[in-house]
């Protein structure tokens, strides 16, 4: 059985860093496609970060340059380094996995394991 377990959300001000984590149990994030996605409220879930099974990554232009996803092979757990937040990166933030085909969508629909998200608030 599939888990993932998000943490490291938080409140931080404006131009703040927070890091979260993806605890990854039942697969390994050496085979899988893993990405980061948020959803604010009244909003569709939306793409941030993948991080294909050899590491490749892609980002939401929203989110280029601010944003860095990584993987721990060793630790089996996905980060996602947010720098200079603003409001507008508030949300709740999931952490999603699928098997590796031929590539890592952006769209959360073909995603079949999530976990429970972990909640992003950037003050002004």
């Amino acid at each position: 059985q599939v888990q993932l377990v998000e943490s490291g959300g938080g409140s931080v001000q404006a131009g703040g860093s927070l890091r979260l984590a993806c605890a990854v149990s039942g697969t390994t994030v050496t085979t899988q496609c893993m990405g980061w996605f948020l959803q604010s409220p009244g909003k569709e879930r939306e793409g941030v970060a993948l991080s294909d099974r050899d590491g490749k990554t892609t980002y939401a232009d929203t989110v280029k340059g601010r944003f860095t996803i990584f993987k721990d092979n060793a630790k089996n757990t996905l980060y996602l380094e947010m720098n200079s937040l603003k409001p507008e990166d508030t949300a709740m933030y999931y952490c999603a996995a699928r098997p590796f085909y031929s590539g890592c969508p952006m769209r959360p629909s073909p995603y079949i394991e999530w976990g429970q998200g972990t909640q992003v608030t950037v003050s002004s």
